[in-house]
């Protein structure tokens, strides 16, 4: 603590990120990442690029990323707007697109990343509490009378869950004077896209990570789609804040990760296959897992502490993520979807800490 900060500074609480140790031969299953390499056409477009053009700075519209997203969603390019990793994307949102005057509503165990944003740009927020099975209720956020915006991931994170795409257009229905925002971070695992309501919902804002099901997290590409006003107050605030938020590889990766669909479906299809493999593993073994949609599952073991397993699968040099709060979750797991070869390495160490 300084006298020369700022009082913003001094009333931030930082978001936590999940843990990138340093320790050799981890199974890391804590930061949902995917757990194959990206498209050899990804590589091969950023390798590209590396050349005498490196002195230039890039399109600062990331045009050609722009028109590779919209072909992929049946867009226009006007409906797309690109940032450095979809968190950026959100604090944009959360500047541009978010009134002041009205809480924002979102649930009450979700991404941690939002009352953070939150607090930043002085937002005020109410939470609405995840039902007692954890899933998000549109009646809740219909019932809560006037808000500055509406947010949730679907799958929400880190509980994994999904609602359907008719509760998306209910609750788009029933609000129609502040912008909902759909955080779609784990969509291509098994949830209903929000995108294709995009036409007809003018208050509707999808954000969407190339960082889960493309592989890419160490590259830093998001995007959001909508109705071309809402991409307008977010080029407004991007281009107040950095003009070239993304760099000519990453550009040119991002174009590849999108156009190669074959490795896209073929990587979600193998992970999907394993989740299901994972999740019925930890049934066997007594574990209550909350129906996922996402590339992780969310699990806990009755009578037994969330944390304590996690240290006793950290002692195998297995890595999962467990959450203190709020003390409803603290007795779960969230346990990314690895490789086939990653599962039985936690299988065999869950089979081990169980013996004991």
């Amino acid at each position: 603590m300084s006298r020369y900060w700022s009082e913003i500074v001094h009333t931030l609480t930082p978001y936590v990120p999940g843990e990138q140790p340093k320790i050799e031969g981890l199974v890391k299953l804590n930061t949902n990442e995917c757990p194959y390499g990206p498209s050899q056409a990804v590589l091969d477009a950023m390798a590209g690029q590396t050349t005498e053009a490196l002195r230039l700075y890039p399109d600062p519209q990331a045009g050609s990323l722009k028109d590779a997203v919209a072909r992929h969603h049946g867009l226009r390019a006007d409906q797309v707007f690109v940032g450095n990793g979809s968190d950026e994307v959100l604090a944009h949102v959360f500047m541009a697109l978010l009134r002041h005057e009205a809480p924002l509503l979102h649930p009450d165990i979700s991404y941690s990343f939002y009352p953070v944003y939150a607090r930043l740009y002085g937002v005020t927020t109410r939470e609405l509490p995840l039902d007692a099975q954890f899933g998000i209720q549109v009646d809740d956020y219909l019932a809560a009378g006037p808000n500055g915006g509406i947010i949730f991931p679907n799958p929400n994170a880190p509980t994994g869950r999904a609602i359907p795409l008719a509760d998306i257009e209910r609750l788009l229905q029933g609000n129609p004077d502040s912008v909902v925002v759909i955080d779609e971070a784990y969509v291509d695992f098994g949830a209903q896209t929000a995108a294709t309501l995009i036409d007809r919902h003018p208050q509707l804002l999808v954000v969407r990570t190339l960082s889960k099901s493309r592989a890419l997290a160490g590259l830093r590409v998001g995007y959001a789609i909508g109705h071309p006003d809402l991409i307008e107050a977010l080029t407004r605030v991007k281009d107040s804040f950095n003009s070239y938020p993304l760099d000519r590889a990453a550009i040119a990766g991002a174009v590849a990760a999108m156009d190669d669909v074959a490795w896209f479906d073929a990587t979600c299809a193998r992970i999907v296959a394993t989740r299901e493999r994972m999740t019925a593993a930890l049934q066997a073994r007594g574990f209550e897992v909350l129906p996922s949609a996402a590339n992780f599952v969310f699990a806990r073991l009755p009578g037994h502490a969330g944390a304590e397993l996690a240290a006793g699968l950290r002692a195998q040099r297995v890595l999962v993520r467990q959450f203190s709060k709020p003390a409803r979750i603290a007795d779960f797991l969230r346990i990314t979807v690895g490789t086939e070869a990653q599962t039985d390495v936690l299988i065999a160490a869950l089979d081990t800490l169980l013996a004991r």
